[in-house]
């Protein structure tokens, strides 16, 4: 294969992705998508449905669950006829495709010479699919029934003919069936943008290359991520933490990895994880398995993310556990469950190579959904709101501050955004210091910021990790758990569930304050160096007490508490 070329059509095929990617962006209506980023787009091979390319700009937990969602599909149109020019077929059951009900996936074929060459698909969030709760999350569900409707795999468009009883169901099920509609004809138009690139590369390199190419990528890609196995030491590596409860029942929910080192292949085995929650804290196998390969992309981020990367890697996933759910079990804290996974890895790869796992990032996205209808025309909203935290050190630098999920990378709705699109105003939105993991190298701090109601407003939160803070590694310490309080009334209050809480009433004044975990820290602290324990202090990332007695800086800490302020900004909340 001439490396030019491979290096060419590989950069096109990414590029189009990219651009799918953008244009689904600025297209949508809803802000989850548009704001959030909530959405992914690739494409897939024909015969194994394997991934060729995804594009940079969505979501990396969509990165290897739309090829499973893909291989699905392509056994059920199988028998239904097949895929058909102008097709595009639209599936959310979750235990086909993964995550929760929001997630709306398509799949469009791509014909050269009536030829099935290649198959496109996305993913996109939308806001509401009915259920009990607006926005579909809801923590006390105990039935995929509570979250909203199920969609199995079926023709959206046939041939290019719209279903129109299709979406005329769907629209009757959602509280914002305008914004659903306009979300849709995103999805489905940025297939014309993936053909017409498509349709470029065909004409350039034809289809024989481009077909010698696709498979040269994904063989490139299997042997870089098998030498890149190949350098961890061999071995068994087990590592268990636990869920704080499922939002139904306050008890905890055991999770558990053993990752098997052999050669140049990879096991993970999460035998001994706890059995299926009545509650929503669940995910399908699927979702488990795409979230295993976020974390190996953040610990080996230099191999192409496509099909070739997970031929390496095998699964023990035990049926039926809150690791791979089943019908009718609710999965709406996927958001949670999903980013769980990743610091899995990390804490089991973490005993194999900590020169290159980091601590545990902020594994919970505490999702709060803000929603009623607003006092000046009365249109129903939904306003969506996934935590950002803090990151893992590692053995290399201290950890991020106030960063996106590490396993979903969904955005912050900016500030400016909710308060013209919402009867809401934030009271403060700031740096949660001291949340970070003590070190020598620091875990980041998490994000504190409180929301004002200025309009009756039901309240939900999804979250987690009040009780099972971020862990350290190599002697760092934990990072500060997630912390959730309502202020109604003029009076505090903290869920029963600590981190879900479901159609909380509030009225206009009310607020709901949130607090994101930070995350661990790495290595011992009294290995930091002084004049960095020092910068942190300054910064108000840490206060003087900690300086002294976790990181033992006294004299130091002593001299500059006495010789000038430390600085600190000021804590006055917006009124």
């Amino acid at each position: 294969m001439d490396p030019v070329t491979l290096a060419v059509v590989r950069g096109g095929i990414e590029q189009i992705a990219d651009e799918m990617d953008l244009h689904l962006i600025h297209a949508a209506l809803s802000p989850i998508i548009s704001e959030t980023n909530d959405c992914a787009n690739g494409f897939f091979h024909p015969d194994t449905g394997e991934t060729i390319a995804q594009g940079g700009y969505g979501l990396p937990q969509f990165l290897a669950n739309m090829q499973f969602t893909v291989q699905r599909l392509i056994a059920i149109a199988a028998g239904q006829g097949g895929f058909r020019p102008g097709d595009i077929w639209i599936v959310n059951d979750p235990y086909i495709s993964g995550t929760h009900l929001n997630d709306i996936v398509m799949v469009s074929p791509y014909f050269v010479d009536g030829k099935l060459f290649a198959l496109f698909a996305n993913t996109g969030h939308w806001m509401d699919l009915g259920g009990s709760a607006p926005g579909g999350w809801v923590p006390r569900a105990t039935e995929i029934y509570h979250e909203g409707i199920t969609i199995p795999p079926l023709r959206l468009y046939a041939e290019g003919v719209r279903n129109d009883a299709v979406v005329a169901m769907l629209t009757a099920n959602s509280r914002m069936p305008d914004q659903l509609l306009g979300d849709m004809a995103a999805m489905t138009n940025v297939f014309a943008v993936g053909r017409r690139g498509f349709d470029m590369l065909v004409e350039r390199y034809g289809v024989t290359v481009l077909s010698d190419c696709v498979a040269e990528m994904l063989v490139r890609s299997e042997a870089e991520m098998r030498s890149y196995i190949a350098d961890i030491p061999d071995g068994r590596y087990v590592f268990d933490d636990f869920f704080d409860n499922d939002g139904v029942s306050d008890v905890r929910l055991p999770i558990r990895l053993a990752v098997t080192v052999t050669g140049d292949s990879l096991e993970f085995d999460f035998t001994g994880t706890a059995p299926a929650a009545r509650g929503p804290m669940n995910i399908a196998d699927c979702t488990t398995r795409s979230m295993c390969f976020v974390a190996l992309k953040h610990l080996f981020p230099d191999v192409p993310v496509n099909g070739g990367v997970f031929r390496p890697v095998r699964f023990v996933i035990p049926e039926g556990s809150i690791l791979a759910a089943q019908r009718p079990r609710p999965v709406g804290g996927t958001t949670d469950v999903t980013q769980r996974v990743v610091a899995m890895v990390f804490g089991a790869l973490g005993h194999a190579i900590p020169e290159i796992a980091p601590a545990a990032a902020f594994g919970t996205t505490g999702v709060v959904t803000v929603s009623g209808s607003r006092p000046d025309n009365g249109n129903y909203y939904v306003a969506v709101y996934p935590y950002p935290g803090g990151y893992g050190a590692s053995r290399q630098s201290d950890g991020l501050v106030n960063g996106t999920p590490p396993g979903s990378m969904a955005k912050f709705m900016s500030i400016e955004m909710s308060e013209h699109r919402y009867p809401v105003r934030f009271g403060y939105y700031r740096i949660r210091e001291g949340s970070g993991g003590a070190g020598a190298r620091r875990g980041g701090c998490g994000t504190e910021y409180g929301i004002e109601m200025l309009a009756d407003t039901l309240v939900s939160v999804l979250g987690d990790q009040v009780d099972s803070p971020p862990f350290g590694a190599m002697g760092g310490g934990a990072a500060a758990g997630n912390a959730i309080r309502f202020t109604l009334r003029g009076q505090d209050w903290v869920p029963p569930m600590r981190s879900k809480a479901e159609k909380v009433a509030c009225q206009a004044g009310d607020m709901v304050h949130l607090a994101s975990p930070g995350g661990g820290g790495f290595g011992l602290p009294a290995e930091r160096e002084p004049g960095a324990v020092i910068a942190d202090l300054n910064a108000g990332i840490i206060d003087a007490a900690t300086a002294r007695d976790t990181y033992g800086v006294k004299g130091e800490v002593d001299r500059l508490v006495l010789d000038r302020p430390v600085y600190k900004r000021p804590r006055q909340e917006l009124v």
